[in-house]
């Protein structure tokens, strides 16, 4: 079953606990993350990027997802993340996304406050619920986003931008990177204590990649509800089949590497389903 966003995260803050947000980018994707949440019995996010509109139409995810979702009698929230373009917000829902991400962090403050709210008023009105992202965040290495400068976001203005645009979620940039840490990862918990503290919302980590156990746990202590993972997903896909490919003894049938990408996607996804659920 297809829920909103927000009723996945209904309990986060006061349980302690986060929800895996997994990118995919194609039915192999989105059958290891369904898969994951079937054996794993917990409910999840499925993400799918504006940037891999190129790889499927928004209908197709949702037709995938609903479809193996109602077989598998899973709960998901259908997300788009990671859009700058209203126009593609829009196919989205149109298409049956419950979630969309506006991202508007290279904007200015006052124009990301108001486009977001205008995306807002868009997806509350048929009940989407909306993310937004405050601050810049790094790529890192293997990263399919953009690459800007680090900016923290401003506790002060986190709660100022949730006040006047009403966004369900906020994504938070605290040191974190998109893609695998170049070295150790520097995570700021001092600022996020202050996000914490200062906001109501469920806080959204992206860059969950190769973060420590202990840093992950920390920040959720710290209101973080909601924890990104793509690059370790495709990173460990690719390694597998990679490995099948040199050691095979003929070229295999592609239904073969089709089955790897699905069992190595899932044992990915089920690893930071445990650590996010804390089982």
């Amino acid at each position: 079953m297809i829920v909103n966003l927000k009723e996945i995260l209904c309990d986060c803050k006061q349980k302690k606990y986060a929800v895996g947000s997994f990118n995919v980018y194609n039915y192999e994707t989105i059958k290891s993350v369904i898969k994951s949440s079937k054996e794993m019995c917990i409910s999840t996010i499925v993400a799918f990027g504006e940037k891999y509109y190129q790889n499927m139409h928004p209908k197709e995810v949702y037709k995938l997802v609903n479809e193996m979702a109602e077989r598998e009698r899973v709960t998901v929230a259908l997300h788009l993340d990671h859009c700058k373009n209203i126009e593609n917000i829009l196919l989205a829902i149109q298409a049956g996304f419950t979630s969309v991400m506006f991202d508007g962090s290279m904007l200015p403050f006052e124009e990301n406050i108001e486009k977001t709210k205008r995306v807002v008023d868009i997806a509350h009105a048929v009940g989407v619920s909306v993310e937004a992202e405050l601050g810049s965040i790094k790529a890192g290495a293997y990263s399919s986003e953009e690459g800007y400068d680090e900016i923290y976001t401003d506790p002060d203005k986190a709660k100022e931008f949730i006040e006047k645009t009403n966004v369900d979620a906020l994504a938070v940039s605290i040191g974190t990177v998109h893609g695998f840490y170049k070295g150790e990862p520097r995570i700021n918990l001092d600022i996020l204590d202050k996000i914490y503290k200062k906001t109501d919302i469920p806080l959204v980590l992206h860059g969950g990649s190769g973060l420590p156990e202990d840093t992950v746990r920390n920040c959720i202590q710290r209101g973080i509800c909601k924890i990104n993972v793509n690059t370790e997903i495709s990173y460990s896909v690719v390694e597998k089949m990679k490995k099948f490919l040199l050691t095979a003894e003929a070229l295999p049938h592609f239904s073969e590497l089709s089955t790897i990408a699905v069992e190595e996607g899932s044992r990915v996804v089920k690893k930071y389903m445990e650590l996010f659920y804390n089982k």
